[in-house]
């Protein structure tokens, strides 16, 4: 199987001298492993862990 590459612009944004990530890191992975975003939850690749968003 061959894996796209991963698009720098749409996971980090630069501002003045900082970096602020747009993506959601996992909680069990830590810093590195982004959250998929769906549009009722979070999911991870690595572990499978799903973040529930909130109804509003």
């Amino acid at each position: 199987m061959k894996h796209k590459l991963v698009k720098q612009w749409e996971i980090l944004k630069v501002e003045g001298n900082a970096i602020k990530r747009l993506k959601k890191n996992c909680p069990r992975c830590g810093p590195g492993t982004y959250m998929a975003e769906h549009k009722d939850r979070y999911f991870c690749g690595t572990c499978h862990m799903t973040e529930w968003k909130k109804k509003e």
